[in-house]
């Protein structure tokens, strides 16, 4: 091998190194300030109503822009793009650190998720056009795939020391020294291409329908956790993020230059893989919010004990995400690898059903753990490689945006609906053991954790089951094969579909 190919080699992979710090960023930075909101609302004088708005305004903002953010990397060029995300996530990350007021952080928190929006699909269209060999996609996808599982654990763990060793505002400006360093990684490493052709246009009716529905429908969920189902706020925002999706499909059919392309989601590789991302981040925002009650509240750990609870889990993800995207997916596909993640996060749900208040961690909260952690690291990353194979360069970004929306909003459904389902559950355990003592109130919090995992355990049932429907078997359309593209493929497209068989 060639000086001059060993150099390319290594930027390659160092470039992997600086947009995983992006994404690890952002992803975490959904969970890390859960753990530091009692310090800051004693800090600051917030109320409990008030409190859910430091969580909300992240992810309205980041849920609303994702594509818009996906699609300007297409159109001013992702090392642009990268870098505006990066320099002014951190600038929202030091205003939200120095917040004197609850207004100024919440500010910061939705500043903080719009420069998020257009840094997360950057990041991952960056990887997606940086490594188009498939063996090596197939690596990258594995590091990228298991920081998107792992990070909302990370969060935790990072959260509970920096809150107890610092302070809460640590929580906020650790993101400036992640993005520094991520920085100077981006201009040294992170190539700019030249734009061949004619620069395509933004698509504004597109971009204010959807991001009008996505704000929508993240709100309404939101809204439904504190305000309930049949609260007019609710279901009003949700029919009008029905109404508005409908008008933005309708809309893409006809726009002379389409946000999102409609062929993008249609095809039916990509389609089954956004879908996956979707029901996995649904379930994994309930695996880490129920067990977090349940460890610090049930079994009365720490924060930065809850943290270190997790890593086993983050271990296990990280194993399956190598095992999975260098040796599994290459051999035996999506179709055959998501719905076996997806069963076995359907396991890990129902062993969790069994915890009451006299289970210990090794025992009984550990192995239910470590299986979901194998399955998300099997079912990310081959969704996230599949939903980005295939795709035209010019629209790279706005893929990319998918995955990351798919995730974000599955987020916000599952987690809206399993809270939901818990504090019913709560409720009906209380109306049928009246009368309230402390140990049925700690019983009735036991049974709706169990409520949610059951129903946690029926996210990932669904999953098994629509995954191993749709995706397309091997030598139907696009897979995973260690073949390389053609000089000719490579230059139009991320990675051209590979026919076996």
């Amino acid at each position: 091998m060639s000086q001059t190919s060993t150099a390319t080699d290594s930027r390659r992979w160092i470039t992997l190194v600086v947009v995983g710090l992006a994404q690890l960023m952002v992803v975490l930075d959904a969970t890390v300030v859960n753990i530091a909101l009692p310090s800051a609302q004693a800090d600051l004088g917030f109320s409990d109503g008030q409190r859910q708005w430091v969580i909300t305004a992240y992810s309205l903002t980041f849920a609303s822009l994702l594509l818009l953010g996906g699609r300007l990397s297409d159109l001013i060029g992702r090392k642009r793009t990268f870098v505006v995300g990066l320099v002014g996530f951190a600038i929202a990350s030091a205003l939200g650190g120095a917040a004197g007021t609850f207004e100024l952080l919440v500010a910061a928190r939705a500043l903080q998720g719009a420069f998020g929006a257009l840094l997360a699909p950057t990041a991952l269209a960056v990887l997606t056009t940086t490594f188009t060999v498939p063996r090596e996609r197939a690596r990258a996808f594995g590091v990228f795939g298991a920081i998107a599982g792992a990070g909302g654990a990370v969060g935790l763990l990072l959260g509970g020391v920096l809150t107890e060793s610092l302070d809460w505002r640590w929580n906020l400006y650790i993101n400036v020294f992640i993005a520094a360093v991520a920085l100077v990684g981006a201009f040294v490493f992170i190539p700019r291409v030249a734009r061949s052709g004619p620069r395509p246009r933004l698509d504004v009716p597109g971009t204010l329908l959807v991001s009008g529905a996505l704000f929508g429908l993240v709100y309404g969920f939101s809204n439904a956790e504190t305000g309930g189902w049949d609260a007019p706020l609710t279901w009003g925002m949700l029919t009008a993020s029905g109404i508005l999706l409908v008008a933005f499909v309708a809309w893409q059919t006809r726009a002379a230059h389409p946000l999102l392309p409609l062929s993008i989601v249609l095809d039916r590789n990509r389609g089954a893989a956004y879908l996956s991302v979707l029901i996995a981040g649904a379930g994994m925002f309930g695996i880490f919010l129920f067990v977090t009650y349940y460890l610090q509240l049930t079994l009365g750990y720490s924060p930065i004990q809850t943290g270190l609870a997790f890593l086993p889990m983050i271990a296990m993800l990280v194993l399956a995400a190598q095992l999975g995207t260098n040796v599994l997916v290459p051999r035996f596909g999506p179709k055959l690898l998501v719905p076996i993640g997806m069963t076995l996060g359907a396991v890990g749900m129902v062993d969790l059903t069994f915890l009451d208040a006299s289970s210990t961690y090794a025992t009984n909260v550990l192995p239910g753990l470590m299986v979901l952690g194998f399955a998300m690291g099997t079912i990310m990353p081959a969704s996230m490689q599949t939903a980005t194979l295939g795709v035209d360069r010019q629209f790279a970004g706005v893929a990319s945006a998918m995955v990351n929306t798919s995730q974000q909003v599955g987020g916000s459904i599952g987690t809206a609906l399993l809270n939901t389902l818990a504090a019913t559950a709560a409720a009906d355990y209380l109306v049928a053991h009246a009368p309230v003592t402390e140990a049925v109130g700690a019983q009735a919090a036991i049974a709706s954790y169990s409520t949610a995992y059951w129903w946690g355990a029926g996210f990932f049932a669904v999953g098994a089951v629509l995954s191993a429907l749709l995706f397309r078997r091997r030598g139907q359309g696009l897979s995973l094969t260690d073949a390389a593209p053609t000089a000719a493929s490579d230059a139009d497209r991320v990675a051209e579909p590979v026919h076996v068989g």
